[in-house]
């Protein structure tokens, strides 16, 4: 009797949910090739880090700035940032989080070889220690941002990250934040695994961190995470295939969650080189001039592309056609920015306008594994820009291959998705003029520049006043998306598939995170 009693409760238990002593297995699409949080900044990685480290400010889940290891944050002086830290935080080996580790992440994110987080350490030109819980920051002239782009950057342990390598993160010996979870194994191309943080600051506001255990299976292919899915192997899948929604929105056996994204896909045209990469006549021959300088050229490209048909044919649904490259519910989305419309007639008179009657060619590059149905939107829009007279040939490859040549600009048409809280920040990284010491343009694959559009964003990023900050995010959306820097296609819907039992809010920044999956 007391065997089948002990038998009885443990069911119970069971059925009760995920409250402690659970193990929550989850499948992502993209593969996560870092755990230096410094390293690369890519949202996979980051997907993680968030888990094992925290940052000064959060985003909540519609991509509001909310107080994270910072409770509070305020300009002191025009170029002087305050930030008081949440006291009582510890690290996961129990060592007090000061600002002294914040004053060294902020120092390591700057310099590591990568270069991928300097434009949101840019700005900062002098870090002062007050306290052990106040921090002052020092901007060479006026910035609005800072509190939005420390969100971008983790607070690691300055003793077990002094002088650590990225390896050394992999391999788990610098792997020590305060976040909601600790490090347990990273085993590439495989899996993440990870231990609930019992001393989590979050958990004693809010019931975070119910998982003891949380593996994260990193499953790419898309009919093979969601196999998993169906077979029991994970619990819970981050985008689900759009032909696949349907079919398990009628299975009571599972839940489906929408968020409208942040995320907006576009391809970057190089506007910068005279003889571009992959650019030629119809014939292969290289055509001895750059198509997209041409305004023409760019609007017509624009024009072909049928948006409305690949958000509900190619996406099912799962799209909103774009012409911002923030989604609606951003701070410094333009709403009298309107999606071309879909006109191959008025594109083809404009490639005559500009000297290409007959057309030309080029390749298209896209990931095939990043992106919701990235190669087949990749494919919808060549045979689109077929039909102007543009004889494409589409590349894909796996991500991991993609970004390293896309950054090193080895392409010249090419498929980018972007996420941001705040329109000016995307403008920063994506339109703005590559420059170093400013840190903007960082992600400019196109090479594209507009000197009175870089001066409304810097006017924006100095201004505190809100609603005077939007208005002016917004003039220089309008002049640099008016000019076609980058043709913005779609806002991705993103859509997670979980087991019945469980319940996921959705997030606007594509986050999966464990701590806010619960158990109805």
């Amino acid at each position: 009797m007391r065997r089948l009693l002990s038998i009885l409760i443990a069911g119970s238990l069971l059925g009760m949910g995920a409250a402690h002593g659970a193990e929550l297995r989850i499948g992502l699409s993209a593969d996560v090739t870092s755990m230096d949080p410094h390293f690369l900044n890519l949202a996979p990685n980051n997907n993680i880090a968030w888990h094992v480290f925290d940052a000064l400010t959060h985003v909540d889940n519609d991509a509001r700035l909310i107080p994270g290891l910072a409770t509070s944050w305020r300009a002191i002086d025009p170029t002087t940032w305050e930030f008081k830290l949440r006291p009582g935080v510890k690290f996961h080996d129990g060592s007090a989080l000061t600002a002294d580790d914040v004053a060294f992440s902020i120092e390591r994110s700057a310099h590591l070889p990568t270069g991928q987080f300097g434009s949101f350490t840019r700005r900062i030109a002098a870090t002062r220690i007050v306290d052990a819980n106040t921090l002052h920051l020092k901007t060479a002239t006026p910035y609005a941002m800072l509190p939005y782009d420390l969100n971008s950057v983790f607070i690691v342990s300055k003793k077990a990250a002094t002088g650590a390598t990225s390896a050394d993160f992999d391999a788990g010996r610098a792997m020590l934040g305060s976040g909601p979870f600790r490090f347990l194994r990273f085993a590439r191309g495989d899996r993440v695994e990870l231990a609930r943080n019992d001393a989590y600051w979050g958990a004693r506001d809010k019931a975070l961190t119910a998982w003891d255990r949380v593996t994260f299976r990193i499953i790419p292919n898309d009919p093979a995470r969601l196999a998993a899915l169906l077979a029991g192997d994970v619990d819970l899948i981050d985008n689900l295939p759009t032909a696949d929604a349907a079919k398990l929105r009628s299975d009571a056996r599972y839940e489906l969650v929408r968020k409208v994204s942040w995320r907006t896909l576009f391809f970057t045209l190089d506007q910068e080189r005279d003889a571009p990469p992959f650019v030629t006549d119809k014939s292969g021959r290289p055509l001895g001039r750059n198509p997209f300088k041409d305004l023409r050229v760019r609007r017509a490209i624009s024009m072909a592309i049928n948006r409305s048909a690949i958000a509900e044919r190619v996406m099912e649904g799962l799209a909103l056609p774009a012409a911002n490259i923030v989604s609606p519910q951003v701070f410094g989305y333009a709403p009298a920015l309107k999606p071309e419309p879909y006109d191959p007639d008025g594109a083809k008179r404009l490639l005559a306008q500009a000297g290409y009657a007959e057309g030309f060619g080029l390749s298209l590059h896209a990931p095939n594994n990043r992106y919701v149905n990235d190669e087949q939107i990749a494919q919808a829009v060549a045979q689109m820009l077929a039909r102007i007279g543009v004889r494409t040939r589409v590349e894909t490859m796996p991500v991991a291959i993609y970004l390293g040549k896309a950054r090193r600009r080895e392409f010249s048409f090419a498929m980018l998705g972007w996420g941001s809280f705040s329109g000016e920040l995307a403008l920063r990284t994506l339109l703005a003029t590559p420059n170093a010491d400013k840190g903007t343009g960082t992600w400019n694959w196109g090479g594209y520049s507009n000197a009175r559009g870089d001066a409304l964003l810097e006017r924006a990023l100095a201004t505190a006043a809100d609603a005077r900050r939007e208005a002016l995010a917004r003039e220089a959306a309008m002049l640099m998306l008016g000019d076609l820097g980058v043709v913005p296609l779609h806002h991705q819907i993103a859509v997670w598939a979980l087991r019945r039992g469980l319940a996921y809010p959705g997030r606007a920044d594509e986050f999966t995170f464990a701590h806010q999956v619960l158990a109805k």
